[in-house]
């Protein structure tokens, strides 16, 4: 027997809008300094806007990043480089974090860096974002790869055509996206209120 196919955890996009508030809460309130609060709200956004997995995310440079477009130039999985639109307000969150807290950056220095300047590891991104998760009171089980999730479902959801997340996401076969095809509960009542004659 086929086993069943469990359906990605994703946030909501309220979710998400708190858990990306979460780096300048604690910056206000004193807990992290400016560059750590920038920091992990550019981790975030680019997991979220760019739709980035977190290996991609981690090997990330300067270099890659296309500020006039908005477009990243990632090494995917099985070293394949594909695209990723970023998003206004992931790119608007590079450029501020770069003029203020990465100016002496060459084409090749990593985006995300620990304390002592070097390249954030997988972990650290992990870490970190349990970190805001629980400041926003979020489940503790989600791990970066979510938010890419969350980025799939939340195009799906607007409208965007499969075969488009599928080359926004680099999957190779279709059948990997599909997964992301359950919409939210409210969606799918509003598609059946518009397209069943008896709804």
């Amino acid at each position: 027997p086929k086993l069943e196919k469990r359906l990605p955890k994703f946030l909501t996009e309220e979710q998400m809008k708190l858990l990306l508030t979460g780096p300048q809460r604690l910056l206000e309130n004193g807990s992290i300094d400016a560059h750590t609060a920038w920091r992990d709200r550019l981790a975030m956004e680019l997991l979220y806007g760019g739709g980035l997995r977190v290996s991609e995310l981690v090997g990330l440079d300067y270099g890659a990043i296309d500020f006039e477009s908005g477009v990243a130039r990632v090494l995917g999985k099985g070293r394949k480089e594909r695209l990723a639109p970023l998003g206004r307000v992931a790119l608007a969150v590079a450029v501020k974090f770069r003029a203020e807290f990465a100016r002496r950056t060459t084409p090749s220095s990593p985006v995300l860096v620990n304390a002592d300047g070097r390249r954030m590891t997988v972990r650290a991104v992990q870490l970190m974002l349990k970190r805001h998760l629980a400041l926003a009171g979020l489940p503790l089980d989600l791990t970066p790869h979510k938010l890419r999730h969350s980025y799939a479902t939340h195009l799906l959801n607007a409208g965007a055509d499969l075969r488009l997340v599928q080359e926004l996401l680099g999957h190779a076969q279709l059948a990997t996206t599909q997964v992301y095809t359950h919409v939210s509960v409210a969606r799918l009542k509003e598609i059946y209120a518009r397209a069943h004659p008896r709804a």
